[in-house]
């Protein structure tokens, strides 16, 4: 873990996504934060130890899912899979499957493996089941205020975690996609995630802060307004919304809540998804398993 002395900061962003608004001062106290995302080998020591079950890997109740297709009603997981050629971006269905048998030992179907894949960040991972992982090393899940102050790296108000230009001198600085989304791949990787520690650290030493996988925090979602002090003030230590917030008003019946995922993942692009930023900011529901989510703990001062 990095140890991070706390301090006052900008947090938001005015010139990118409306819920990144608006900027505000905002204060964190002292805290380590893991130097990269939890990884496959971590992961498994703590599944070896316990005998975890992650969400993926256990049938929904339907009773939780009203009206749930019996085809869904099996234990999987949502895997990217890239189109053969543009679609419309504002449906990722096209490039979403559920795979049943998918989960983080087998992150791209039952037929996959983390084998040569241990020192990748962990994906599918529910929030409770990073809960259940932080409460076993004995640390906790950031606040979204701490995540970026940490992701920032100390360049207050810049917009990315090296600086203000998301490619300088050509050169990218973090795992996120290049080419056409969601079909061209200019890297010829395959889009997945990275080793950690493929790309360089930011000013605090934390690498990973930026793509690779997206990282949940344990602030329930709220518009940013919701924990914004007067203009004179600094917000100590603000923490996100109510449950009851964070329920998602366009699927009425289904009453799970959302938390605040930050980073951006592999998967975001300049000409989609422009969240490989610390103000970058999405809800996403607490049951959500997917083949670009991950996480990473922090301890706090006493």
């Amino acid at each position: 873990m990095v140890s991070l002395a706390g301090g006052t900061f900008h947090m938001g962003n005015d010139d990118f996504y409306p819920e990144e608004r608006p900027v505000r001062r905002v204060s964190v106290a002292a805290f380590l934060i893991d130097r990269y995302p939890v990884t496959n080998a971590e992961f498994e020591a703590f599944v070896a130890a316990t005998g975890y079950r992650t969400f993926a890997e256990v049938p929904p109740d339907p009773a939780d899912y009203p009206g749930l297709a019996p085809e869904l009603a099996r234990a999987g997981s949502l895997v990217f899979q890239p189109t053969a050629g543009p679609v419309p971006l504002n449906d990722p269905a096209r490039w979403w499957s559920f795979v049943p048998g998918a989960d983080w030992r087998h992150p791209t179907g039952p037929e996959s493996s983390i084998d040569g894949l241990m020192h990748h960040p962990v994906v599918h991972i529910a929030h409770a089941d990073a809960q259940a992982y932080a409460r076993w090393r004995g640390k906790c899940l950031p606040t979204e205020a701490e995540w970026e102050f940490a992701a920032r790296g100390g360049l207050d108000r810049a917009a990315y975690s090296w600086g203000h230009a998301l490619c300088p001198d050509g050169i990218a600085r973090a795992n996120y996609w290049q080419g056409r989304f969601p079909y061209q791949n200019l890297r010829g990787d395959g889009r997945t995630t990275t080793p950690i520690g493929a790309f360089p650290d930011n000013g605090y030493g934390l690498g990973d802060m930026i793509g690779n996988v997206w990282e949940w925090t344990d602030d329930w979602w709220s518009e940013a307004s919701v924990h914004t002090a007067k203009p004179c003030c600094v917000a100590e230590n603000p923490r996100g919304g109510s449950l009851a917030g964070s329920l998602d008003p366009e699927m009425l019946g289904i009453a799970i809540g959302r938390k605040v995922i930050k980073g951006g993942s592999h998967l975001c692009a300049p000409d989609y998804c422009q969240r490989y930023r610390p103000a970058a900011r999405t809800p996403q529901m607490i049951d959500s398993t997917t083949s670009h989510i991950g996480f990473r703990c922090v301890l706090r001062a006493e």
